[in-house]
């Protein structure tokens, strides 16, 4: 499964429901998605998820609460650096230690994973620059690790690939 939390409507929830792309949503929409490329990934409702036993109501529950914790800090790192987090995937795991389990973030947060626009201009910094074939996508992935302190301002991204931040 992969859950998807929403506080503005962006490409696949504006045109699903005709709304303007940009439109703030009144509450924050977690959409669950059934993870098959085969299938390509179709929105699948609590009921399915419980019939085909993917994950308990309480599990559901479990990723929702965690869904919103996440989108909480996010928003507000985000903010703090003059970015909006429009939405985000999050793809979630069983983590067991001894007896008891609990259920964990198991995927990156990233612009492939989040749509990141900017405040002021509304310019996408995520993966829609690719996806819309915007052009620019490596200026933009830059510009969210300037901003977030992961590189330095003068400093130039590397494509040598991933990096530990300490």
């Amino acid at each position: 499964l992969e859950a998807v939390l929403r506080d503005l409507a962006s490409v696949s929830l504006a045109t699903r429901l005709r709304i303007e792309e940009g439109t703030q949503v009144p509450r924050s929409i977690i959409e669950f998605y059934y993870k098959n490329d085969a299938l390509n990934d179709p929105m699948v409702s609590e009921e399915h998820i419980t019939a085909f036993g993917w994950a308990t109501p309480q599990e559901i529950d479990d990723i929702m609460a965690l869904a919103i914790r996440v989108n909480d800090f996010l928003s507000g790192l985000f903010l703090g650096v003059g970015i909006r987090l429009v939405d985000f995937k999050m793809e979630c795991g069983r983590l067991w230690e001894g007896e008891m389990m609990r259920i964990v973030v198991a995927d990156e947060i990233s612009p492939d994973s989040c749509r990141w626009w900017d405040i002021k201009s509304n310019d996408k910094l995520d993966k829609d620059r690719f996806r819309r074939d915007m052009g620019g996508l490596v200026e933009a992935y830059t510009e969210v690790a300037r901003r977030l302190g992961i590189i330095g301002e003068n400093e130039r991204a590397t494509h040598a690939g991933p990096k530990l931040v300490q």
